[in-house]
């Protein structure tokens, strides 16, 4: 199970928050259509590799798109904002029922817990 992944010289992991640029052709225009939103996690190995992409649309429902690695019409990805080191899991399923809010909290305690150096056992 990958934390990390590499696609077009973007490096970036579980818990980021990217913004993926895909070209779609419409009869005879090329559009961009942006999907930002949180990886919350990562699938398979070369060449079927997958990452999920997970964000609030409106009236607070969550959209999730799964992304090919080897998807030839993706253009560009950015990483908008990195996550937190403490956070150690490869699927970050559990935000689903998360608020936005407690997200935010659950990356802030992992944090913390980097920055002053004490484990916790679960």
């Amino acid at each position: 199970m990958a934390l990390k992944i590499s696609i077009k010289e973007t490096e970036f992991g579980v818990g980021d928050r990217v913004r993926v640029v895909q070209r779609i052709k419409d009869g005879d225009k090329n559009r961009e259509a942006v999907f930002e939103g949180m990886v919350i996690g990562i699938k398979g190995r070369e060449p079927g590799k997958t990452f999920l992409v997970r964000r609030i649309g409106e009236a607070g429902v969550g959209i999730e798109r799964i992304f090919p690695v080897n998807l030839p019409t993706i253009d560009r990805i950015t990483v908008v904002k990195r996550g937190t080191e403490g956070v150690k899991r490869s699927k970050l399923y559990y935000t689903r029922e998360k608020a936005p809010t407690e997200i935010e909290m659950i990356f802030k305690k992992a944090g913390s817990r980097i920055k002053s150096g004490t484990k916790t056992n679960k």
